[in-house]
């Protein structure tokens, strides 16, 4: 079990929730991609730090017991908004700072291994326009 500077949202699938993990750098804008996430149908399960633990070979993650249920919204400060208790962690969003170099067609086996778990992962520019929709539609892939 450990704590990762990341946040967490998850898409309602069938079976339950499927979270994304969106990581990256402080100041890459991963709080902005989730704030827009919640205009597109997922749910807030962490913001800026995520427990996250292995369990029958899948990971699992929740805000902390101190910052659950609160989302800090850069000039706005720190909000209460509804959000999961967990989610099952699915995919991994590797968040590129403006200019960083996304591929056009990404390797299939693009992973990230978090706590012994390989994980899809995704590489965005969290500030895109597009990046909501990207990864709700990653989220949606069986």
């Amino acid at each position: 079990m450990s704590i990762l500077h990341a946040g967490l949202v998850a898409l309602r699938r069938p079976g339950g929730w499927a979270g994304a993990l969106v990581m990256g750098p402080s100041g890459v804008g991963k709080s902005d991609l989730m704030l827009r996430c919640l205009d597109h149908g997922l749910r807030l399960v962490a913001d800026d730090r995520t427990l996250v633990w292995r369990s029958a070979d899948r990971l699992w993650g929740r805000a902390p017991d101190a910052i659950g249920g609160l989302f800090e919204a850069r000039g706005l400060g720190v909000l209460a908004v509804p959000s999961l208790a967990f989610a099952e962690v699915r995919l991994v969003v590797a968040c590129a700072p403006e200019g960083g170099m996304i591929e056009r067609m990404p390797p299939e086996d693009d992973v990230e291994t978090v706590e012994g778990a390989s994980l899809p992962r995704l590489r965005l520019r969290p500030c895109e326009a597009s990046a909501p929709a990207k990864l709700r539609l990653a989220l949606a892939r069986p």
